[in-house]
Order: C-alpha cells, then sequence, then structure tokens
C-alpha cells in the first residue's frame, strides 16, 4: 500500500500534546504532515479527566477534549492523520517506517517522534479498575482534586519523594509506601520527607490491592489499599481517597533501539537545548526524551521545538 506513495517531507509518530503541536507548526508551515496515531492515541491527556494547568483554559478542559481540539487544529492547517504503529525505523534518504501490517514501508524525509512514555505500574488488576478514579501517577497534574483528602505516594526514589512533598501543599497526610526499609532517593530529598509532620512512612510494605467503592459520588472512587509487609506477610488496609505511583516512567522508544542513542533508561538522548537526535533527520521530543518534568506544556514546548528544527533542516537541504 505504502510503496506508490510519494515520500513525505515530515513525518510525526504520536498524538499527544508533543506531536500534536509539532503537527501544527510543520502544517503551517507548509510541510503537509502525515501523523501516526500509534497504539494510545492521544497520550496520558486521555486518561486525565480534567487538566487545570495547561494555559488559556480558564475553567479547566477535559483531557479528550483538548487533544481532540490540537488534532482539529492541527488539520485545519493541512495535517493528515493515520493509525499505524510503527514496528522499525530504517534511517537513510529517505528515512523508512515499516508499519505494523503493512508490506511496504512509509518513506520519510525528515521523522519526529513523540511517542511519549507510559508510568510503570505495579500490574494488579485493582489498579486498572480504579485508574483516574483516584489512581494516578503525576501529583503535579492532579495534585489539586486530592485537596483536603488523605492520600499514598508508591515509591522510595527522588520522584516519590518529590510527589509526596508536593501533596502536602493539599493533604493532611501524605502515606509513602515503600517495600524496603530505606529510600533510594538522595538523602537530602529523602531528609525534607522524613522531616516533614505531614508525610507518614510505611516501611517494608507491598500494595496487594486497590480497594475502591464504585457508588461513591464524585470523581474519586479509591477508598483505601491493602499492604502486605514484606518482613512479617502481616496484612492490614490502610485507608486513603488517592494513590499516586512514583516507581518511574517507561519511554515509548523500543522501536529506536540500535537506531538513535538511547540512555539506560530508554530515554532519547537529544542534543542540548535541541531535539536532534545522532541520526541525520530523525528528532525526538516531549516525554520520549525528557524525564525531568513531563509534562503537557513543556511536552507541547518541545514539539514546536522539533518542528521548527525539522523545517530548518529541510530547508537546509533544499527539500
Amino acid at each position: 500500500m505504502q510503496g506508490s506513495s510519494p515520500i513525505r517531507k515530515v513525518t510525526i509518530l504520536g498524538t499527544g500534546p508533543s506531536g500534536l503541536t509539532a503537527a501544527l507548526y510543520t502544517a503551517r508551515a507548509n510541510l503537509q504532515p502525515l501523523v501516526l496515531h500509534g497504539g494510545t492515541p492521544g497520550g496520558q491527556l486521555t486518561t486525565t479527566t480534567e487538566v487545570e494547568n495547561y494555559p488559556g483554559f480558564i475553567e479547566g478542559i477535559d483531557g479528550n477534549a483538548l487533544i481532540d481540539n490540537m488534532t482539529k487544529q492541527s488539520e485545519r492547517f493541512g495535517a493528515k492523520f493515520q493509525y499505524a504503529t510503527v514496528e522499525k525505523v530504517v534511517p537513510g534518504n529517505p528515512i523508512r517506517l515499516h508499519l505494523d501490517g503493512e508490506t511496504e514501508p512509509l518513506e520519510t524525509q525528515a521523522l519526529i517522534v513523540a511517542t511519549g512514555a507510559r508510568p510503570r505500574k505495579l500490574g494488579i488488576p485493582s489498579e486498572e479498575t480504579w485508574w483516574a478514579k483516584g489512581v494516578t501517577s503525576c501529583a503535579t497534574c492532579d495534585g489539586f482534586f486530592y485537596k483536603g483528602k488523605e492520600v499514598c505516594v508508591i515509591g522510595g526514589g527522588d520522584s516519590a519523594m518529590e510527589e509526596a512533598n508536593f501533596l502536602t501543599r493539599f493533604c493532611p497526610k501524605v502515606h509513602i509506601i515503600h517495600r524496603r526499609d530505606s529510600f533510594r532517593a538522595s538523602k537530602i530529598m529523602a531528609d525534607r520527607v522524613l522531616k516533614n509532620p505531614k508525610i507518614h512512612v510505611v516501611w517494608n510494605s507491598a500494595v496487594e490491592e486497590i480497594l475502591g467503592d464504585e457508588s461513591r459520588a464524585g470523581g474519586l472512587k479509591v477508598t483505601g489499599v491493602r499492604l502486605r509487609d514484606v518482613v512479617t506477610s502481616t496484612v492490614t488496609t490502610l485507608p486513603i481517597e488517592g494513590v499516586f505511583l512514583a516507581i518511574g516512567h517507561i519511554p515509548n522508544t523500543d522501536f529506536l533501539k540500535g537506531v538513535v542513542d538511547l540512555d539506560s533508561e530508554g530515554y532519547a538522548i537529544t542534543k542540548p537545548n535541541s531535539t536532534k537526535t545522532n541520526v541525520e533527520g530523525i528528532f525526538v521530543s516531549g516525554d520520549a526524551q525528557d524525564r525531568v518534568f513531563r509534562q503537557a506544556i513543556t511536552a507541547a514546548g518541545s514539539g514546536c521545538m522539533a518542528a521548527i528544527e525539522a523545517e530548518r533542516w529541510l530547508e537546509a537541504r533544499g527539500q
């Protein structure tokens, strides 16, 4: 199907804020981008019921609605969309993208990878049952919705320390659940947590089940967590209304292994203050290369950067 298609100037992988912003900018530059949805159209925002920290929306906006608006805006300027998943990238001139279910590769001069990252999860069924109903992975995004509620953070690294401290701005008590008897976090971050009177640490404990009640009014349905002491095997129940996962993220870059430089955790390595990779014509933006901020607005900003850099790269080559 793809073999008879023209070589694209720009192809964008991912339809979260980064990919859609890249689509908008490249479309307005008359590059007629092709945008591939991938396995999770819309990215992590589609799992968020309300987005209140994206500029321009005074009363906030539903995550799906924001993605829909961004999609329509880029389509208005000529961006085209296709449901497809890339299995393999072959660098060159042109770059060849091998798609799942297609026999012929899609060819493009420039490639913007905005495939994002997914939160590392516990792997228990109840986690999925109560996702976005009291289970989340971003305190910065969702902490305000838990104002006045008792919550827990699962993890023991710097991210867990940051999430817990941030949540004390809204929550009267924050429990950190950690399966070991000491934190992996840096000493300065751990000390801040241990000195915070609003934070209670539950050591040597693992979450066996997240408890909830579908009949509860409002958006939050979680009622508690069932914990198992990994030393004594004692099982207890901790009543809380929110569960924040802070056990890391997994960048969606498996298909780039051996193609562009990735760090030890799979994040794409880009040049300083740039979205350029070590491979000519391949740019990476958003959470696939950002291990620090992971916000919709920073993803959108790097999508803009990737679009401008791709446009300039093409122009410099007379393409």
